[in-house]
């Protein structure tokens, strides 16, 4: 597992590299690791026409009246230059010499108020991806008195007089806009180093050189070059990775990729600190934890007959108070039953007692009539006039039958 570290700019001297990115890279003992520096600015993809591989060209963006910015001129290494406002033929241009003396200025003749504006000096190196931006502020006047020229603290500014000539100045003399060399694969070397644990960086063991030529170099045992190593076609992809194989605990340490492009002026380090882990084993479960599976009866006759599994099937309801509900029907059953015969007892002997009340007290016509009411389904409810009366009747049957105990 690789995590980035940091991302930082820093350069000691103007010899030592640039250290561009750190990483801290993890992994197993035995695995293997690849270590991967890539850069599309070291790809060796050398252009033959060589002339467009450099080009300068002046734009001009004109704050009034449509805020446009239109090309005043360009100029490839070559020394073909375009103007592009047929006004200009002849009263602009850029000198021939400039891709050999590094003078990339532009020279307006005859300078009129249409010239007024902000003007920028591009320059462009296709092969080593420099970009260069150089911007001038013109104005016009017609008082020589007015003429100055200054820094703004963004651009410089240059006030001239209508009808004179200037040169806006664009200069850039490094070798990599002025000069080209025929040996340019010499000029690209990548390098890996490796520090051991507590070494110094200056200390630090090569482990392998490519030329961008097709020429490799590779240092310390046999052993070690054979397990470390970089594609062949590292230069044509821009991929400068280092694979190491079989990776042990005494591959530790501090592995740096130097890029190096003199005639591009790129100098560039990335630092890998590696650290090996130990190795990773798959351990199977023991046969212990595993259900051992049951052997088969051998019967005498030697015949294998295996034996049918016995399996009890219980059917469980899913309400849990499932045993209650028949007990709380037979309860309600027998109790609406008790209830029923009850009220059946009550009113037969409830009748008794009045039917022998009506015999006694009331004549025979009377208990007649009386006996009907009682048994027809119709007239079964009372006066409440007649209950009162047969109440005291009962209250003076009670009192003659007193009187014939006595007399008898």
């Amino acid at each position: 597992m690789i995590f980035l570290l940091l991302l930082f700019i820093c350069q000691s001297d103007s010899s030592s590299s640039v250290v561009v990115a750190g990483y801290n890279v993890s992994a197993s003992a035995g695995s293997r690791v690849v270590l991967q520096c890539v850069s599309g600015r070291m790809v060796w993809t050398r252009d033959r026409v060589r002339d467009r591989q450099r080009v300068v060209h002046w734009d001009l963006y004109r704050a009034h009246p449509d805020y446009a910015m239109e090309r005043v001129v360009d100029m490839f290494s070559a020394g073909d230059q375009r103007i592009y406002n047929s006004y200009n033929l002849g009263r602009v241009g850029i000198t021939q010499t400039a891709f050999r003396d590094g003078n990339f200025s532009l020279v307006i003749k005859d300078v009129t108020m249409n010239d007024r504006g902000l003007y920028s000096c591009n320059l462009h190196h296709l092969y080593c991806h420099l970009y260069e931006t150089v911007r001038v502020q013109l104005n016009v006047t017609k008082s020589r008195r007015k003429e100055q020229r200054f820094w703004d603290g963004q651009k410089a500014v240059y006030v001239v007089l209508l009808g004179s000539t200037v040169v806006l100045p664009c200069i850039n003399r490094r070798n990599v806009w002025t000069d080209w060399s025929n040996d340019e694969e010499d000029q690209q070397v990548v390098h890996w180093d490796r520090q051991s644990p507590g070494i110094r960086h200056d200390r630090a063991d090569r482990l392998v050189d490519l030329y961008a030529s097709g020429e490799q170099r590779s240092y310390g045992p046999l052993f070690l070059q054979r397990k470390m190593n970089i594609s062949n076609q590292a230069f044509s992809e821009g991929d400068f990775s280092l694979t190491i194989s079989d990776l042990q605990p005494t591959d530790e340490g501090m592995y740096s990729c130097h890029l190096h492009h003199h005639y591009c002026g790129l100098h560039e380090r990335r630092e890998f600190q590696v650290t090996v882990e130990p190795p990773i084993f798959f351990v199977a479960l023991s046969a212990c934890l595993m259900p051992e599976t049951p052997k088969p009866h051998t019967l005498p006759n030697n015949t294998m007959k295996a034996e049918s599994p016995r399996v009890i099937n219980v059917i469980l309801p899913d309400q849990r108070h499932h045993f209650l509900l028949p007990l709380g029907y037979v309860l309600t059953s027998f109790l609406l039953l008790v209830f029923i015969i009850l009220i059946i007892i009550l009113i037969t002997r409830r009748r008794k007692i009045k039917g022998l009340n009506c015999n006694i007290s009331m004549s025979p016509s009377h208990c007649d009539r009386s006996s009907r009411s009682h048994s027809s389904s119709d007239d079964f409810e009372m006066d409440v006039t007649e209950v009162n009366m047969c109440n005291e009747e009962e209250r003076r049957f009670g009192e003659l039958d007193g009187k014939l105990c006595a007399c008898f």
